[in-house]
């Protein structure tokens, strides 16, 4: 049976704008019949990945590019300096075909010089660890058939696409099954986007005692509790890496990073640089439980308690009750939270802080391990 980390947080952003659509807005769903703020799960996947790479090693973590044959090149140079790009890029090209990966020079758009590397149709995630071993498997010269291609490719696979998964276009045998699942994050309550008018003042007109702006316009933004909710698949995460104890590693790095990374939209104009002011974390062996439903009915603007302590009080609930109609029970769980939020929360979980809740997370993980070698 597998055992699942499910991570909880509630989170207030001030007037802010760090995931926006098209059209510049605010993102936005609707949900039980009003519309709320909406952060999406790939703006904060694309945070935590870029959290992790300040904590892992480089060699832990992936590349994810279209230029491929440039990074396979860079690691055949890096490592024997006697090869010319052009050889280099070459054989780099004749790896991919041969695994069945195409990659093709991009044709020239108007206005730009033409690129002379070749290049693949779609974003490929590689680890830094495939990149060497194309690199040194080029290098030796041996003549190499499908399937040796492919163990180059997917075998060792970095952190970030054991949690987040991998899709190849030209050949599913590629393809990697995400570990991790991250929900779009809504807020609890009604919200609507507001604009900002400003003006920017030209100096040098200041200076010769002129009046006028010098340029002006509008941004949008908007403010909420977030509900935060991602898993992590814990079985699903050590096939992925092929280690069970790299797994343990990773899964307390991400909920981590989960916990404290933030997308970075607008944040110059903003300062948004807020933490959740309540996380919980709780390991499961039935199911992956969200607790969004909490807010289905949004918290009222107007709760003399406060938003954030009404939220907590939802969420506590909606938990308390699942679990006693379901009969179900967290193999252990843990509340990092503000005491105002913590007192509503309490049933969930053991207080801890941040350095509390990552070692008893660690601990809980290597009981779990060794209980499961026996």
């Amino acid at each position: 049976m597998s055992y699942f980390i499910d991570i909880h947080a509630l989170q207030t952003l001030p007037p802010s704008n760090i995931n926006r659509d098209d059209t510049g807005s605010p993102k936005q769903a609707t949900f039980g019949g009003v519309p709320r703020q909406r952060v999406s799960s790939q703006a904060w996947k694309s945070s935590v990945r870029n959290d992790l790479q300040t904590r892992l090693h480089p060699e832990e973590m992936g590349v994810r590019t279209k230029r491929v044959v440039q990074k396979i090149a860079d690691r055949v140079l890096d490592t024997d300096s006697s090869w010319e790009r052009a050889a280099a890029e070459s054989a780099a090209k004749e790896l991919l075909k041969t695994g069945g990966i195409k990659a093709e020079t991009p044709k020239k758009k108007k206005g730009e010089e033409a690129s002379a590397v070749a290049e693949v149709g779609y974003l490929l995630f590689l680890s830094n660890r495939q990149l060497t071993r194309a690199a040194e498997a080029i290098i030796s010269g041996e003549k190499l058939a499908k399937k040796d291609v492919q163990k180059i490719l997917d075998q060792e696979h970095s952190v970030d696409i054991a949690l987040f998964g991998r899709m190849v276009a030209d050949d599913a045998a590629y393809n990697v099954d995400a570990s991790v699942q991250v929900a779009h994050a809504l807020g609890v309550s009604e919200a609507e986007p507001e604009f900002d008018f400003y003006t920017a003042v030209d100096d040098v007109v200041k200076a010769a005692e002129e009046t006028g702006a010098g340029m002006m316009g509008t941004v949008e933004m908007t403010s909420s509790t977030l509900y935060r909710y991602a898993t992590v698949n814990l079985d699903g995460l050590a096939e992925n890496l092929a280690d069970g104890e790299a797994a343990q590693k990773a899964a307390v790095e991400f909920v981590e990073s989960f916990i404290t990374s933030m997308p970075t939209g607008k944040q110059n104009t903003f300062a948004n640089r807020t933490l959740p002011e309540a996380v919980v974390v709780s390991i499961r062996k039935d199911r992956p439980v969200s607790l969004v439903n909490a807010f289905e009915t949004p918290v009222s603007q107007e709760t003399v308690s406060g938003r954030r302590v009404q939220a907590a009080r939802q969420l506590a609930q909606e938990a308390t009750a699942l679990d006693a109609m379901y009969d179900t029970r967290p193999e252990a769980a843990w509340v990092m939270a503000l005491p105002a939020l913590g007192t509503e929360l309490s049933e969930l979980g053991e207080s801890v802080n941040r350095t509390q809740l990552l070692e008893a997370l660690r601990q809980k993980l290597e009981t779990l391990s060794g209980a499961g070698e026996q």
